[in-house]
């Protein structure tokens, strides 16, 4: 059995075990550790922790989710019910500005806006993409905080990465210019990259974080 065999196998055993995904409907394949997920789910919420399920496995470094949300009988909802649902539990959380929109078109929801942090635009998608009818969710909603000094951004990161347990802070490496920040270097794991990104993005005055880390198990 090949590394992708084994891969494919460990994948479809994760789905499979993962009680939030139904996998009946999921094929898995998988080249040079990078994974495809075709088939169909039955909500967004769904297709977004087989994504996560399937990152979670070693060898796997690169998730090309093709998965189709297929909702249920009932489960359609007219645009703009769907748009007042959204608009709804974006109101409720307490984590969501009251400055985020969301536009619906054909059961896809678009978040426009504005937020101060990247927790916020995260936070307004996963509440989005949690609404039953959602077909998929793009987060067109922008941060506005000032522009701080790049020294200053690339030190608090660097602690950031430091103070993490997660992290091997000397494998990682970051620039920044005008509050786009780009992070380098080798991680040996989803999580760790996961770890990485969000650390970047915690920084005061991040705007826009590029991902230009590698997995290597």
């Amino acid at each position: 059995m090949s590394w992708d065999d084994d891969v494919v196998a460990n994948v479809s055993d994760e789905l499979f075990w993962d009680p939030k995904v139904d996998s009946a409907a999921i094929a898995v394949s998988a080249k040079d550790g990078a994974v495809t997920l075709r088939g169909t789910v039955g909500s967004l919420r769904e297709k977004r922790e087989a994504r996560k399920a399937a990152q979670r496995v070693f060898g796997v470094n690169w998730v090309d989710d093709e998965l189709k949300v297929r909702l249920m009988d009932g489960q359609g909802r007219a645009d703009s019910e769907l748009r007042g649902f959204v608009l709804q539990a974006l109101t409720l959380d307490s984590l969501v500005p009251a400055t985020v929109d969301a536009k619906v078109a054909d059961g896809f929801v678009t978040l426009t806006g504005t937020v101060d942090w990247q927790y916020q635009r995260d936070e307004a998608d996963l509440v989005a993409s949690s609404i039953a009818g959602a077909l998929d969710v793009f987060n067109e909603i922008e941060i506005t905080q000032p522009t701080p000094n790049a020294a200053d951004t690339e030190e608090s990161i660097k602690k950031a990465f430091k103070r993490n347990a997660a992290l091997d802070a000397d494998a990682l490496r970051i620039s920044t210019l005008d509050g786009a920040v780009t992070v380098k270097g080798k991680v040996s794991s989803w999580s760790e990259h996961d770890e990485a990104i969000a650390a970047a993005w915690a920084a005061p005055g991040v705007t826009s974080v590029r991902d230009d880390l590698t997995i290597k198990y």
